[in-house]
């Protein structure tokens, strides 16, 4: 079933050795821009206002559907996109400008990604909303449930800091937890 032997039998290697790794060219030799220099103005620009901009789709959505789909490829293209119409009106300007990294983009994706997330996660498109008095005034007091205790008038400060503790808590959920699942203090045997 499987011996007979046909004229199509590859009988050489697919890739050449200078294929094996990578396509050879002088793009794989390319070497990143320090971190200083994958973080500019205008990769800041960008960010700050798709960052914005995703923050309102976000809340848009988690008001009237209460699912968030993930917009990191979106942010990736919607900053490319954006940076080189940047780059492209600058030079037809005149003005000269640093070329575009595929590292700027990353980091343009990562502050947008950063931004949304925030957004969604926070709870001012859920639960935030729900607890403040002109919410517990409007369903009234007579209302199962709706419990005087429970209003919370939020502070500007008092919002930063629920924000950071929000956005940090799997950071500090996580340093405890590598300390005391590390695959190291299980004496994992070796195969």
């Amino acid at each position: 079933m499987g011996k007979e032997a046909t004229g199509s039998e590859v009988c050489m290697p697919l890739l050449d050795d200078a294929d094996k790794h990578g396509s050879g060219g002088e793009k794989d030799l390319e070497v990143p821009p320090p971190w200083k220099e994958q973080i500019t103005v205008r990769g800041i620009v960008v960010s700050v206002v798709l960052g914005g901009l995703f923050c309102i789709i976000t809340h848009k959505l988690n008001l009237t559907v209460g699912v968030i789909p993930s917009l990191n490829v979106a942010a990736g293209l919607l900053g490319f996109f954006l940076v080189k119409t940047w780059t492209g009106i600058m030079s037809k300007l005149g003005i000269w400008t640093t070329p575009f990294t595929r590292q700027e983009n990353t980091v343009i994706q990562t502050c947008v990604v950063a931004c949304y997330g925030i957004a969604f996660s926070g709870g001012f498109g859920t639960y935030m909303i729900a607890m403040d008095q002109t919410t517990y005034n409007l369903i009234g007091a007579d209302y199962p449930g709706n419990r005087v205790e429970d209003i919370k008038n939020p502070s500007l400060g008092w919002m930063i800091a629920y924000i950071f503790t929000v956005s940090f808590l799997g950071l500090f959920c996580l340093v405890p937890l590598r300390k005391k699942a590390s695959t190291v203090s299980w004496k994992v045997p070796k195969h």
